[in-house]
């Protein structure tokens, strides 16, 4: 078993400074792949760190296991940690980088070289255990600082951003090795990173922090389809969701949102019971937005300001009537847009999202 439980974990810096982690209350399941995910500042190292141990606990308990460890050393924890700068050894060999841990823990030289060869062949290093760091890729080092982790067979592994100096190439293929191996391994992984889209592929869940706390955490899609407030839901998402002022509406069409110029009818099980008047945000994806409306359904005119052709998928932005702010939409690579056109926006309302005015979601 490798049960991580966070209660109430706090971290303070400085007295009079907001925490960098605030009450962070999680539990990491055995086997599960748990990815922290949220932009720079929002805890989530922090949060890594003093469940390795290498960041002290203000207050709260950090439980492994169900054994309370705020106050074991990292060295005692069982857990190995995979940095963004691989931290290798520099004058040792592949092999020695891979052996070091071993070797301190007075290992058996034989049970070393098993071990050793083992993880090798797993990451492909088995041709490259003679080279030193300096004469390996940046995919290579990384795959070490992999394999260095896995051949102590500990309890939990860490990653603090490990794939942030990759190229875009070895990024998506290292993230499908780190999904393998956790296939593989079976083990406990906890996964720091502000890239939503390693968040999306390779978590089992995620856990979105903001100003040091959990935002909310889920299965990837469920997060993204249903997502607690504006915060996660325009970080997810790329281009993320429109998020438009809007004022609640009824008449003889039924019960809507006025946006502008532009008055819409919001599905019974998509439209939560308020006043009329009552002061919302009106939420949805690029995806639900398209530049051919089917007869029938809704649809808003609108003037292209903004296309960016990606091949297979073409994004553009089109600005509504008394709307400050463009809808973004994401349609298929063959169909035709242009700058300065006008189009009718088809609208699938039966992804509508309605927030709050703070930005909190809501639900009929």
């Amino acid at each position: 078993m490798a049960v991580v439980t966070l209660d109430q974990l706090t971290k303070i810096y400085d007295r009079g400074h907001a925490p960098a982690a605030d009450a962070v209350s999680l539990e990491i399941r055995h086997g599960e792949f748990m990815v922290l995910l949220g932009p720079s500042g929002c805890g989530k190292t922090t949060t890594l760190r003093m469940i390795a141990g290498l960041e002290s606990i203000s207050s709260g308990t950090l439980s492994i296991d169900g054994q309370v460890v705020n106050t074991v050393p990292a060295k005692d924890r069982d857990i190995a940690m995979v940095f963004q700068s691989y931290a290798l050894y520099p004058h040792m060999s592949v092999k020695n980088n891979l052996a070091f841990g071993l070797r301190r823990r007075a290992v058996p030289r034989d049970e070393i070289e098993r071990r050793v060869s083992s993880v090798a062949a797993t990451l492909g290093l088995s041709q490259l255990l003679d080279r030193r760091p300096h004469a390996l890729s940046g995919g290579q080092r990384q795959r070490v600082a992999l394999g260095r982790a896995i051949v102590r067979d500990p309890k939990v592994f860490l990653f603090d951003e490990p794939l942030s100096n990759l190229d875009a190439a070895l990024r998506v293929s290292t993230r499908g090795e780190i999904s393998a191996l956790h296939r593989r391994l079976g083990a406990t992984m906890i996964y720091v990173t502000h890239d939503q889209v390693e968040a999306m592929t390779m978590g089992s869940r995620i856990c979105i922090m903001n100003g040091g706390k959990i935002v909310q955490v889920g299965e990837p899609l469920e997060v993204y389809r249903h997502p607690a407030n504006t915060f996660v839901a325009s970080f997810l998402g790329n281009p993320p969701m429109n998020l438009l002022r809007a004022a609640v509406t009824d008449d003889a069409d039924g019960r809507g949102l006025r946006i502008g110029a532009w008055r819409i009818v919001i599905p019974a099980e998509r439209m939560p019971a308020l006043s009329v008047g009552t002061e919302v945000i009106f939420g949805i994806r690029p995806e639900k937005l398209s530049g051919t409306p089917q007869p029938g359904a809704t649809s808003i005119d609108g003037e292209v300001v903004q296309v960016d052709p990606l091949g297979a998928e073409t994004i553009f932005a089109a600005r509504i009537p008394d709307v400050d702010k463009p809808l973004f939409a994401r349609v298929g690579p063959d169909v035709p847009i242009k700058v300065g056109e006008r189009r009718q926006l088809g609208v699938d309302l039966s992804a509508a999202h309605v927030f709050d005015a703070q930005g909190n979601a809501l639900h009929p």
